[in-house]
């Protein structure tokens, strides 16, 4: 499956778990970091803008990746947020382009492929953050899974990981029978418990 297939079907995924969220369900606490369902929901809006805006060749503008306020229906903003991001990686010529991330580099260019696998990658797992907030199951099947954990595998787990900004927290043990999913979490710094 293309990597941007694969990233659509994860993004649409994230959609339909913020969409089953209630008025009650926007403070509850996530398993990242000490954000709220809000804040959470508020940063992957504000990543599907700044990667669009890589895609178009202006991910080098950092107000295109700051989270804004999502009003009263934070998972209709989401939702177009999300609509945009896939709208701007189905543009033709955009997997020849390379992309600007300044969240993760200020000086290297990054290829599309591998761009979007970090999209992917990303709401693959906040997605999984999404659905265990609010306790719902995350729909994923197993060619998405392992595409996941193959990314996740080529992060590197150093000392970067224990800064306050990381990314992803140091990898977990991983019992042998876990799924691809669990052994994603558990390569990123999550348990999957």
């Amino acid at each position: 499956m293309d990597i941007r297939q694969l990233d659509r079907t994860a993004v649409r995924e994230s959609v339909r778990l913020v969409e089953q969220a209630g008025a009650q369900d926007w403070d509850l606490p996530t398993p990242c970091g000490d954000w709220t369902l809000r804040q959470l929901v508020a940063h992957m809006a504000a990543q599907h803008h700044g990667f669009a805006a890589a895609a178009s060749g202006g991910g080098g503008d950092l107000t295109a990746w700051q989270p804004s306020e999502s009003g009263d229906d934070p998972a209709t903003t989401y939702r177009t947020a999300a609509q945009a991001v896939l709208d701007a990686f189905a543009r033709p010529g955009v997997p020849d382009r390379d992309f600007t991330l300044p969240e993760i580099s200020t000086t290297t260019r990054f290829p599309a492929s591998v761009a979007i696998g970090f999209h992917f990658l990303d709401y693959v797992v906040h997605g999984w953050d999404v659905a265990r907030t609010l306790g719902v199951p995350l729909h994923l099947d197993k060619e998405v899974t392992e595409a996941a954990l193959a990314i996740a595998l080529r992060v590197p787990d150093d000392e970067s990981r224990l800064t306050p900004t990381a990314f992803f927290r140091p990898a977990l043990p991983t019992p042998p029978d876990a799924s691809p999913l669990d052994r994603t979490l558990t390569a990123l710094g999550r348990s999957p418990a």
